[in-house]
Protein backbone atom coordinates (compact mmCIF):
# COMPACT_ATOMS: atom_id res chain seq x y z
CA UNK A 1 0.00 0.00 0.00
CA UNK A 2 2.87 2.35 0.45
CA UNK A 3 3.62 2.24 -3.27
CA UNK A 4 0.03 3.19 -4.19
CA UNK A 5 0.10 6.48 -2.29
CA UNK A 6 2.90 8.09 -4.35
CA UNK A 7 1.14 7.14 -7.61
CA UNK A 8 -2.02 8.93 -6.52
CA UNK A 9 -0.01 12.00 -5.59
CA UNK A 10 1.74 11.96 -8.96
CA UNK A 11 -1.56 11.79 -10.86
CA UNK A 12 -2.96 14.58 -8.73
CA UNK A 13 0.15 16.63 -9.46
CA UNK A 14 -0.15 16.01 -13.22
CA UNK A 15 -3.86 16.92 -13.13
CA UNK A 16 -3.02 20.13 -11.27
CA UNK A 17 -0.29 20.96 -13.79
CA UNK A 18 -2.69 20.33 -16.67
CA UNK A 19 -5.37 22.53 -15.13
CA UNK A 20 -2.92 25.36 -14.53
CA UNK A 21 -1.67 25.12 -18.12
CA UNK A 22 -5.27 25.26 -19.36
CA UNK A 23 -5.94 28.26 -17.16
CA UNK A 24 -2.84 29.96 -18.52
CA UNK A 25 -4.00 29.27 -22.08
CA UNK A 26 -7.48 30.63 -21.37
CA UNK A 27 -6.06 33.73 -19.74
CA UNK A 28 -3.59 34.36 -22.53
CA UNK A 29 -6.24 33.85 -25.21
CA UNK A 30 -8.48 36.30 -23.35
CA UNK A 31 -5.65 38.80 -23.26
CA UNK A 32 -5.04 38.36 -26.98
CA UNK A 33 -8.72 38.93 -27.78
CA UNK A 34 -8.76 42.02 -25.56
CA UNK A 35 -5.66 43.37 -27.30
CA UNK A 36 -7.24 42.82 -30.71
CA UNK A 37 -10.44 44.61 -29.65
CA UNK A 38 -8.48 47.55 -28.27
CA UNK A 39 -6.42 47.71 -31.46
CA UNK A 40 -9.52 47.75 -33.65
CA UNK A 41 -11.06 50.52 -31.54
CA UNK A 42 -7.88 52.57 -31.85
CA UNK A 43 -7.78 52.06 -35.62
CA UNK A 44 -11.43 53.13 -36.00
CA UNK A 45 -10.79 56.20 -33.86
CA UNK A 46 -7.81 57.24 -35.97
CA UNK A 47 -9.76 56.75 -39.22
CA UNK A 48 -12.68 58.75 -37.82
CA UNK A 49 -10.41 61.63 -36.83
CA UNK A 50 -8.74 61.62 -40.25
CA UNK A 51 -12.12 61.71 -42.00
CA UNK A 52 -13.35 64.54 -39.77
CA UNK A 53 -10.30 66.70 -40.48
CA UNK A 54 -10.54 65.94 -44.20
CA UNK A 55 -14.23 66.87 -44.22
CA UNK A 56 -13.53 70.10 -42.34
CA UNK A 57 -10.76 71.08 -44.75
CA UNK A 58 -12.87 70.33 -47.80
CA UNK A 59 -15.82 72.30 -46.40
CA UNK A 60 -13.59 75.32 -45.71
CA UNK A 61 -12.10 75.01 -49.18
CA UNK A 62 -15.57 74.93 -50.77
CA UNK A 63 -16.70 77.93 -48.75
CA UNK A 64 -13.63 80.00 -49.61
CA UNK A 65 -13.43 79.36 -53.33
CA UNK A 66 -15.39 81.77 -55.55
CA UNK A 67 -18.83 80.74 -56.66
CA UNK A 68 -19.18 80.13 -60.40
CA UNK A 69 -21.62 82.48 -62.09
CA UNK A 70 -24.48 80.93 -63.99
CA UNK A 71 -24.53 81.75 -67.72
CA UNK A 72 -27.55 83.72 -68.86
CA UNK A 73 -30.17 81.36 -70.25
CA UNK A 74 -31.91 82.54 -73.40
CA UNK A 75 -35.71 82.72 -73.06
CA UNK A 76 -37.61 79.70 -74.25
CA UNK A 77 -39.61 79.95 -77.42
CA UNK A 78 -43.08 81.43 -77.02
CA UNK A 79 -42.27 83.37 -73.85
CA UNK A 80 -41.57 87.05 -73.64
CA UNK A 81 -38.82 88.52 -71.48
CA UNK A 82 -41.19 89.88 -68.83
CA UNK A 83 -42.32 86.38 -67.81
CA UNK A 84 -38.75 85.36 -66.95
CA UNK A 85 -38.55 87.83 -64.08
CA UNK A 86 -41.76 86.48 -62.57
CA UNK A 87 -41.48 83.22 -60.69
CA UNK A 88 -44.31 80.76 -61.11
CA UNK A 89 -46.33 80.19 -57.97
CA UNK A 90 -48.01 77.00 -56.90
CA UNK A 91 -50.92 77.23 -54.52
CA UNK A 92 -51.68 74.26 -52.35
CA UNK A 93 -55.18 74.05 -51.00
CA UNK A 94 -55.48 71.34 -48.36
CA UNK A 95 -58.63 69.30 -48.35
CA UNK A 96 -60.57 69.52 -45.13
CA UNK A 97 -60.33 66.04 -43.64
CA UNK A 98 -63.21 66.59 -41.24
CA UNK A 99 -65.82 67.39 -43.90
CA UNK A 100 -69.18 65.82 -43.28
CA UNK A 101 -70.38 63.27 -45.76
CA UNK A 102 -73.72 64.09 -47.42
Amino acid sequence: MTTAAPLINNTQFSVNVTKSQEQILYQSSGAIVAAIVVGVIIIFTVVLLILKTYNRRMRVKRELEPKPTKPAMPPALGQNSSSISQHPTVTFIPVDIHMQNR
